[in-house]
């Protein structure tokens, strides 16, 4: 080969082709169209640590120390996604095993959350996403966060993924919120707020 190692030492190719005809596969091997809502939920969830990537490198460009919390929230979303790909219906102890989801990182945001809460003013009026870049990509965050939620809400109900992934995104949200507004306070920036037209 023209860069003098063979075929093999190469990486693999990252193409796979197995989805081409509108399915996937879950993490207990089970064969599922790519419209099925597990893989919904898996997209939206892609999409909010994508989105909070995006928030972060803004808030590292601005010195914000709170980047390596959001860092820890991406490595949650990883294990969020283990378990929504491991439906529980067709899952096997050892999967069970691998991909269980606790309370803790639940709690762990409720601390976090707390902790900034006390440090803002009160809300006086419906904050729009603003705030400066930080912000409002923390605000747009949260909205993904919310879709996600939507997203998994159903698969809890139906017994398929763990109450305590919903609650981690339902409480994600919330702590979104409060780092969109912290962002905005410690950068010194205006947050627009609702005026009837």
């Amino acid at each position: 080969s023209p860069d003098g190692g063979s075929r093999s030492d190469r990486a693999p190719k990252i193409y796979t082709k197995t989805g081409d005809a509108g399915f996937s596969s879950t993490f207990t091997g089970e064969r599922r169209s790519k419209g099925d809502r597990i893989f919904e939920a898996l997209g939206a969830t892609d999409e909010l640590s994508s989105a909070i990537g995006l928030a972060g490198e803004f808030s590292s460009e601005k010195g914000h120390t709170f980047v390596e919390q959001l860092h820890k929230v991406q490595c949650m979303l990883q294990d969020v996604g283990s378990n929504i790909a491991t439906p529980l219906s067709s899952a096997r102890e050892a999967h069970l095993k691998r991909t269980s989801f606790s309370e803790k990182p639940v709690l762990e945001l409720e601390q976090w959350i707390d902790s900034y809460s006390e440090q803002l003013p009160p809300l006086r009026a419906f904050i729009l996403p603003s705030g400066g870049r930080s912000s409002a990509a923390l605000h747009f965050s949260r909205a993904v966060c919310r879709r996600a939620e939507r997203c998994v809400v159903p698969l809890v109900q139906a017994g398929e993924a763990d109450p305590n992934v919903a609650k981690y995104l339902n409480r994600l949200s919330d702590y979104l919120f409060v780092l969109a507004r912290y962002a905005a306070m410690k950068e010194g920036k205006e947050e627009k707020i609702y005026i009837k037209p």
